[in-house]
């Protein structure tokens, strides 16, 4: 019986028992179990975490099973009970908090002590001259730094730089600050020597400014001598000094190389006191032989020797052999590394082969073993009979060669060229009677395989 009513009570479909309807009274027990009232009686759903707590006005879910019944107050009837609830609390509370305050509509502005009470009004200005215009240092970086990166473009970019200069470049301040900044760049940027020299002379021709102090190639000279005054104590100052100073010395040999100064009569000469100032500058590094230094010596010199030793040869004065000398010393006595004892031993090497020069051969017409040293270059090669070869530099070249004309000679006889050919001929025409039987023979079986 019990499993009867169960079975009617308890329905196995999906969701089955969880419907919302209304139970009967629960004083009306006729005709009804006890079981089958806790399956059909439900406990409330949990309250969803977002929902705000009831008002005092709402029928709370335990009152309402507490009298056995599920019935609900509107949604809308409680939506309008809290709203008037907290609007007259809120406005309780306004009222309380405005009462009490001391503060007024006519008190002066706060403004913290950590910010300016000043705004400028073109922070908010969208317009260009907000960020202003760039100044010549910031102008000379960016130029200067774009031929670093892109040497091959100097020929392109110089004349437009140039024109830019000579347009902000208007005073004798201005110019003094150019050439400072020129100069910083050349001997503070790796590698960019040879471009900053090549710079130079260009702005030393075409721009235009020249304040009675002096024009631009003047200034960058007056420049150089500033930090050619304290050569000697920079040869044996810190490594950060030391390395300064070496870049200015290779500035200095590319600006040697590079800055022409015109002359009335002629073609532009070099510039003669660079030439002084690279002599002392190598004396002063040699005085102080630390590798550092020697190192930056057989720079300049493989940068500039080949130059020097013609201008020094043409004004008879013995420079570059008081040099080498000194090296040869340093070699001698000198505890320098292995490396820069090569460096130098290569130096004076380079020196000997006249700086790696190869001078220009004379004409053909004018060419003599005398002074054409690839005179016999294109000249064959010859073989003795016992295969010793020799060539026409060879001292007995004449008689060697004779006796290869006699023995050509004496193999031509042998070959009949010289003799009756007739006679050679006929020697090759008559054969032997073997091989004339087995000629015939052979061309007995050609013919034969032929008519088949």
């Amino acid at each position: 019986m019990k499993r009867a009513v169960m079975d009617e009570s308890f329905d196995r479909a999906p969701g089955a028992g969880r419907t919302r309807n209304v139970l009967a009274d629960p004083n009306n027990t006729a005709g009804s179990d006890t079981k089958g009232t806790l399956f059909n009686q439900r406990e409330p759903l949990r309250q969803p975490r977002t929902s705000p707590p009831f008002g005092e006005n709402n029928v709370s879910t335990a009152d309402v099973m507490s009298s056995g019944s599920f019935k609900r107050q509107s949604k809308p009837q409680q939506s309008a009970n809290a709203n008037s609830t907290s609007a007259s609390r809120g406005f309780n509370e306004v009222d309380s908090v405005v009462k009490s305050s001391k503060l007024s509509a006519s008190a002066p502005e706060f403004v913290p002590s950590a910010v300016n009470p000043y705004e400028d009004p073109s922070f908010y200005d969208d317009d260009e001259s907000y960020y202003g215009e760039p100044t010549l240092a910031e102008t000379v970086a960016d130029f200067l730094g774009h031929l670093s990166s892109s040497p091959g473009s100097f020929e392109l970019d110089v004349e437009q730089i140039t024109g830019m200069l000579n347009s902000w470049v208007t005073t004798e301040e201005l110019l003094n600050e150019l050439v400072e900044l020129i100069y910083t760049q050349s001997t503070a940027i790796p590698n960019f020597a040879y471009t900053g020299a090549r710079l130079c002379n260009y702005l030393s021709h075409h721009l235009h400014v020249s304040p009675p102090t002096g024009n631009f190639r003047q200034l960058l000279l007056k420049r150089c001598q500033t930090e050619f005054q304290q050569r000697d104590a920079a040869v044996g100052g810190d490594p950060e000094t030391q390395k300064k100073f070496h870049s200015y010395v290779l500035f200095l040999g590319e600006l040697y190389l590079n800055l022409e100064v015109k002359s009335v009569k002629g073609p532009p000469n070099r510039a003669d006191i660079l030439l002084i100032a690279l002599k002392d500058l190598m004396n002063s590094l040699f005085s102080k032989p630390v590798d550092a230094n020697l190192i930056c010596a057989v720079k300049l010199l493989k940068l500039t020797g080949s130059i020097l030793d013609d201008v020094w040869k043409e004004r008879g004065k013995p420079h570059m052999e008081e040099l080498i000398q000194r090296i040869e010393t340093i070699l001698l006595d000198a505890t320098c590394s292995r490396d820069v004892r090569q460096m130098l031993l290569k130096l004076v090497e380079l020196r000997s082969s006249d700086w790696g020069r190869v001078r220009a051969t004379a004409a053909a017409s004018n060419a003599t073993p005398d002074n054409d040293p690839n005179y016999f270059m294109n000249e064959p090669t010859f073989y003795t009979e016992d295969g010793t070869p020799f060539t026409a530099a060879d001292p007995d070249y004449a008689e060697k060669y004779q006796e290869i004309l006699d023995r050509q000679d004496y193999f031509n006889d042998l070959d009949g060229e010289n003799g009756d050919e007739s006679e050679l001929y006929d020697s090759e025409d008559e054969m032997e009677p073997e091989m004339e039987e087995a000629f015939e023979s052979f061309c007995l079986e050609t013919e034969r395989k032929r008519q088949q």
